[in-house]
């Protein structure tokens, strides 16, 4: 390369030094905002919880009624007028619905990502995908209403005993909403298994079912566990449908008996709901139980995060 050509390359650096650093600034600036945004959150989540707990409502200079961290934890009774606030009745409730949506999302989702990924044609996937994918752009109150008006008048045909609200019918309705996620995320993943792996199982003999179950499915382990918890992560913190399909009731469910779906229940996020819309004093006991019980929300997320990131560490395959 010549002088000149070296002059002329570091003008045309020197020119698009300034929209290069003022497009890394604004990046940057996005990614520090994030941070100060989630940081902000988790210290409201604490702060305000702390002045709900006995133990550290003094610290904080809070005056008036406290509740135990103990009878917190461990009580299963849900009774705000009566002051008594046991979380596991909203955490089996939640709980109760995660895994009546898993057993509905996650074998459908991932039946639907091998058809997408393996059987179906680019022009039937590209019209199928984006389809599929609507499902997660309808508001979830919706999702809700549907499940009032048409979910529980169907399963009372099959249960006649079970409740206009009910943690069967939010379980089905949540399944349905996380399906996209599963779909897509799994599809993702097994789209980017090389076909060097399906030809050699194909040169193998296999056929195009075994190719699917047995070299793609393994190879894609990771984002298929992956999308697993991030939906289920999702059907934890869903709001708007599991309160209007489930109820408004706290109670504490045995969570290994099939015949309590057929009840009502409150699920934690849809008794944050009930609590801001009610008559609760701010600042006081109530007011604050919402805080405990986010912050508790936030932990069994975090969790299934961080599970769902050593997950992905441990199964990812490099091609």
């Amino acid at each position: 390369m010549s002088t000149d050509d070296l002059t002329d390359d570091l003008t045309r650096n020197t020119a698009n030094a300034p929209p290069e650093l003022l497009t890394r600034s604004f990046f940057f600036l996005c990614a520090v905002l994030s941070i100060f945004v989630t940081i902000g959150i988790i210290g409201l989540l604490v702060t305000e919880a702390a002045k709900f707990f006995s133990i550290t409502a003094p610290l904080m200079g809070v005056e008036g009624p406290t509740a135990s961290v103990v009878d917190f934890l461990t009580g299963t009774e849900w009774i705000i007028n009566n002051e008594q606030f046991g979380v596991l009745a909203l955490v089996t409730s939640t709980l109760m619905v995660t895994f009546g949506s898993a057993l509905i999302a996650l074998p459908l989702g991932v039946g639907t990502a091998i058809y997408l990924s393996e059987y179906a044609d680019p022009q039937l996937r590209a019209v199928l995908k984006p389809a599929l994918e609507i499902l997660a752009g309808i508001p979830t109150v919706v999702y809700g209403f549907f499940a009032l008006i048409y979910i529980t008048p169907a399963l009372r045909v099959v249960f006649p005993s079970i409740g206009t609200f009910n943690l069967l019918s939010a379980s089905i309705v949540v399944g349905i909403m996380i399906i996209p996620m599963v779909a897509s995320i799994s599809e993702d993943a097994m789209s980017a298994v090389p076909d060097d792996l399906r030809q050699a199982g194909y040169g193998m003999g296999a056929t195009k079912f075994e190719v699917s179950t047995g070299i793609v499915v393994p190879a894609a382990l990771s984002g298929i566990l992956s999308s697993f918890i991030l939906a289920l992560s999702r059907a934890i913190g869903e709001t708007m449908a599991v309160t209007v399909a489930a109820g408004a009731q706290a109670k504490f469910h045995n969570p290994f008996n099939p015949a309590a779906y057929l009840d009502g229940g409150s699920p934690m996020t849809a008794t944050m709901v009930n609590l801001l819309t009610g008559d609760v004093t701010g600042g006081g006991l109530a007011y604050r139980s919402l805080f405990a019980i986010g912050l508790t929300l936030f932990v069994i997320t975090f969790a299934m995060n961080v599970i769902s990131e050593l997950i992905a560490q441990r199964y990812r395959e490099e091609y």
